[in-house]
């Protein structure tokens, strides 16, 4: 993660070191918990996303089943966060794209806080200018 960064007015980043559109994080929550209940998860990403800085426009969070998993989105501004659960497997996949201003490192703390477990993380920088 970069210490420092410049937002240019197409909201693509400059970083010292790149120029890109936004980071990309996938992360994997296994032993996860919390992973059957829509509006839990849904408020949970949306607060996630606000520690981020990000503005949250729409979500949509769809539930399999009684005490099955659960897939959503959150469409932001600067980009999404969307959920993937089996809790048949007490796993999580999910995918965080921010551009600007935005941090999304700071989304981990609140997904850690609600689903626990192990978070495996791996980041890109999308839209690499050449």
């Amino acid at each position: 993660m970069p210490d420092s960064k410049t937002v240019l007015p197409d909201y693509f980043i400059d970083d010292g070191s790149a120029i890109f559109a936004g980071t990309h994080l996938l992360v994997d929550v296994w032993d996860a918990q919390n992973l059957t209940d829509p509006e839990a998860i849904e408020k949970s990403l949306v607060k996630a996303a606000e520690g981020a800085r990000a503005t949250v426009l729409h979500g949509h969070f769809h539930s399999f089943g009684s005490g099955l998993g659960v897939s959503g989105v959150l469409l932001l501004a600067e980009s999404h966060i969307s959920i993937h659960t089996w809790p048949e497997r007490k796993f999580a996949s999910i995918d965080i794209f921010m551009c600007g201003k935005c941090d999304p490192y700071n989304t981990l703390p609140e997904i850690k806080n609600t689903f626990s477990g192990n978070l495996t993380i791996s980041a890109s920088k999308r839209g690499l200018s050449v």
